[in-house]
C-alpha cells in the first residue's frame, strides 16, 4: 500500500471491509479468490495489522484484532478468513518467536508489502493436525544446507491468492518441522477441489500439491515445543471471523422485518411479538458470545501465556455456536424468503455451520476451560 502517511488501525480495518464487500459476490460466484479480490485484499494494508511496530507492522494487541476480524467477518466470512489466515501465522509467529529469525524477516516483508501468507498442515490422510499424527508431505536433504519438499495440502485458504505458505512436513528423523515455501517456486502447483463445496465458497480452499519444491535451510524450522500463542492467535480468528456472520444473520433479518408488510398484516412484522423476541434473542446471545471473546483476549493481552488459553477457547466455542443459532433463528423468523440467495441467510447460514468444523472441538473447548476452574489437567 502506498501513501505519505502510516496507516492506522481503523484505516486498514476500514479498506479491507469495503475490498470483502465489493468483491465477496464475484468470489462466491466463482468459488474462488479473483485476482481483483486478491489485489483488493493485499491493497488493504490488513496484512500489516498484526506485525509489530518494530516491524513496520501496526501491532494489534488480540482484543483490537477480534473487534476487527469480527467486522471482516460481518462483511463476507470467506475473503475474512483469508485475512485471518495471515494475521494469526504473522500475529502468532512473532509473539511466540518458534520460528528462526530469516523466516520471521521473511513474514515481516510479506506483511510490508501486502502478500498474503497462510500455514498448509491439514493433509487428505492426516485430516486436522490438532489431533496429532505425523504428516505425509515431507522434506529429505538436497545438498548442502537445502531441503527438497514433497506432499499434499488441503484447506489451503485463499490458495491463488497466496504468496507464501508456511507448510508442515515431516523431517527424515519422523519429527515435524515447517518451511517457508513461496508459492510460485517450481514444483508446487494448486489443484481445484472446493468447487460444489456446502460453505465458504469464496475462499478458494483448494489442495496445493508440492513436487520436489526446493527450500533453503534458512527457511525451515526445526521441530520445538508449541507456543501458546499459537492457539490464541488461531482461536480468536476463528472466534470472531465467525460471530461476525452472526452480526449479519441479526442484521439481514432486522432490515426484512422492517421492510417485510404482508397484506394481512398491513403493517412490517417486525411489529409482531414473535419476531420482536427472536431478534432479542439473537442480539442477546451474540453480544453475550462477543463480550466473552473480548474479555478473553484482553486477559491474553494483559498476560499472554497458557493460562489464558482456555478462555480462548470456550470463547471460540461459544462464538461459533452462538452464530449457528443466530443464523438459524433468523432464518426461521423470515421463512421461506431465507431460502433465496438475495436475503444472505441462505449463505450466512451454510458458512456459520464451517465455524464448528474448525479445532478446537466444542468438548476440548469446554474442558480445557472447565479443568483450568477446577485445578486439574484437561484430559483428551
Amino acid at each position: 500500500m502506498t501513501g505519505t502517511l502510516s496507516p492506522t488501525l481503523p484505516d486498514v480495518t476500514d479498506r479491507a471491509v469495503r475490498a470483502i464487500r465489493e468483491h465477496a459476490p464475484e468470489c462466491e460466484a466463482a468459488q474462488d479468490v479473483t485476482p481483483g479480490a486478491a489485489s483488493a485484499l493485499r491493497g488493504s494494508g490488513y496484512t500489516r495489522l498484526s506485525l509489530p511496530r518494530e516491524r513496520g507492522g501496526l501491532g494489534a494487541g488480540l482484543e483490537e484484532y477480534a473487534a476487527a476480524q469480527t467486522r471482516l467477518g460481518e462483511a463476507n466470512a470467506a475473503l475474512a478468513l483469508v485475512l485471518a489466515m495471515h494475521t494469526h501465522v504473522v500475529g502468532s509467529a512473532f509473539q511466540g518467536g518458534t520460528l528462526p529469525e530469516p523466516m520471521l524477516a521473511a513474514l515481516a516483508r510479506a506483511s510490508l508489502e501486502g502478500q498474503l501468507v497462510n500455514a498448509l498442515a491439514s493433509e487428505p490422510e492426516l485430516g486436522s493436525p490438532s489431533r496429532g499424527g505425523l504428516p505425509r508431505t515431507a522434506v529429505t536433504p538436497d545438498g548442502p544446507g537445502g531441503w527438497l519438499l514433497t506432499g499434499r495440502k488441503t484447506w489451503a485458504t485463499g490458495a491463488r491468492a497466496l504468496g507464501l505458505a508456511v507448510v508442515s512436513a515431516a523431517t527424515p528423523e519422523g519429527t515435524v518441522a515447517r518451511v517457508l515455501v513461496p508459492m510460485d517456486a517450481p514444483g508446487v502447483r494448486i489443484e481445484a477441489t472446493w468447487e460444489g463445496s456446502l460453505a465458504l465458497r469464496g475462499t478458494g480452499s483448494h489442495d496445493v500439491v508440492f513436487d520436489g519444491v526446493p527450500v533453503s535451510g534458512e527457511h525451515l524450522a526445526p521441530p520445538g515445543p508449541a507456543h501458546p500463542a499459537s492457539s490464541a492467535w488461531f482461536w480468536t480468528a476463528i472466534a470472531a471471523t465467525y460471530l461476525g456472520v452472526g452480526f449479519a444473520a441479526l442484521h439481514a433479518l432486522t432490515d426484512y422485518a422492517r421492510q417485510r408488510v404482508p397484506t394481512a398484516l398491513g403493517a412490517p412484522i417486525a411489529t409482531l411479538p414473535r419476531v420482536q423476541e427472536n431478534v432479542g434473542r439473537i442480539a442477546t446471545d451474540l453480544s453475550a458470545a462477543r463480550a466473552l471473546l473480548l474479555e478473553a483476549a484482553r486477559a491474553w493481552d494483559r498476560q499472554p501465556g497458557a493460562d489464558a488459553v482456555p478462555g480462548l477457547a470456550a470463547a471460540k466455542a461459544h462464538a461459533t455456536n452462538a452464530a449457528v443459532s443466530a443464523t438459524d433463528l433468523a432464518v426461521r423468523v423470515a421463512g421461506g424468503a431465507a431460502l433465496t440467495p438475495a436475503l444472505t441467510l441462505e449463505r450466512l447460514l451454510r458458512d456459520a455451520r464451517a465455524g464448528l468444523t474448525h479445532p478446537p472441538a466444542d468438548e476440548v473447548s469446554y474442558a480445557s476451560l472447565g479443568a483450568a476452574r477446577l485445578g486439574v489437567e484437561a484430559r483428551r
